[in-house]
């Protein structure tokens, strides 16, 4: 068994040949034996599991050295050493930082912001601090009553960290659990405006198709036939520049990770700015100026925002409802698109 360093770095195991063809991340967990399969399954997800060639020793002094591996489910090999690099250490809890965001409301129970694009929800490997959930702590102090035995935020729903736009977050152990069971249910109002390449035809529908992890790149997310979740989007042109670009309103029937970029990446019309999902420059980017087209393609995010949310109150029943614009950024964008194609449809 090997046995897991004091602090962060490579844990390197050569399986043998009565262990060749298990799955390596129960492999890696039941050798290691300090470590859960599900931390294991993360860890690979991000990326930290490598194997080198058989019969090639890693390098003592490159820990990452050989092919990264991106299934949990592959087929351990036997004389392969396979590398895992464990991370720095979280800390045991998120710490208050005094973050700046906007407030749209606010009481006993939840409280409901205008989520700035760059902002990451909550912490993780890679954004340990620096986020929502730290500033939540510093903003709110002692107005958390207890979620979970703890005085932190109920995060009830997520946007990316580059999605900028409104969201809510619970105070109260009775707001986290009424509003995760609506999100959960679907039983509330989500609307989201987007600039995607090219005018999707019809000008409205419905795009259907099952979301799970992408074969290729465990970093993305697709459309999948087989082990996906089964998602749908409803969406309509608002307004269609040219040829070349449409702003879009998505509403979400359900709600997958990344569901409204792939989703539109999936139909032929990528989200503008995507990092992910747009690996090509668009054909639909001839038809504009160099400026507009310059502009759109150095946009450094992808270019969507969840314009409106709306539901019931989780203590009175109140129907609510919280509506903003698109961020500066954004909306420059779209100006800058209007003044080179006035025409407008949708």
């Amino acid at each position: 068994m090997a046995e897991a360093p004091p602090g962060p770095g490579p844990i390197r195991i050569t399986p043998a040949r009565e262990q060749a063809g298990q799955r390596i991340d129960r492999l890696l967990a039941e050798t290691i034996g300090t470590i859960s399969r599900s931390r294991v399954k993360a860890l690979i997800d991000e990326g930290a599991l490598s194997r080198t060639q058989e019969g090639v020793r890693a390098r003592d002094d490159d820990a990452t050295h050989g092919v990264r591996v991106t299934e949990p489910a592959e087929p351990a090999r036997a004389g392969v050493t396979y590398t895992l690099m464990l991370p720095e250490p979280a800390p045991a809890a998120p710490q208050p930082q005094a973050i700046p965001f906007p407030i749209l409301y606010e009481d006993r129970d939840l409280i409901v912001l205008d989520k700035p694009a760059g902002l990451v929800v909550h912490p993780a490997p890679g954004n340990r601090d620096g986020t929502l959930v730290n500033a939540l702590l510093a903003h709110c102090g002692p107005g958390f009553t207890g979620i979970g035995a703890e005085k932190r935020p109920g995060i009830v729903h997520r946007l990316d960290k580059d999605t900028s736009g409104v969201m809510v977050a619970a105070k109260t152990q009775l707001a986290n659990d009424v509003l995760s069971a609506a999100f959960a249910a679907r039983d509330l109002e989500r609307t989201y405006v987007a600039l995607c390449w090219g005018v999707p035809a019809p000008i409205s529908g419905e795009i259907e198709g099952a979301i799970g992890r992408d074969k290729r790149d465990r970093k993305r997310m697709a459309v999948v036939s087989h082990g996906g979740k089964a998602a749908l989007t409803r969406y309509r042109v608002i307004r269609a520049f040219g040829t070349s670009v449409a702003l879009v309103e998505c509403r979400l029937a359900t709600g997958r990770t990344h569901q409204i970029r792939v989703h539109m990446s999936a139909l032929g019309h990528p989200i503008v700015g995507d990092p992910v999902y747009l690996r090509r420059i668009p054909a639909a980017a001839k038809g504009l100026t160099d400026a507009v087209r310059h502009a759109l393609l150095d946009f450094p995010r992808q270019a969507l925002h969840a314009a409106s949310l709306g539901f019931s109150h989780p203590r009175s029943g109140a129907a609510l409802r919280f509506e903003t614009p698109p961020p500066g950024d954004m909306a420059a964008l779209i100006a800058l698109l209007e003044a080179d194609c006035p025409e407008l449809t949708g």
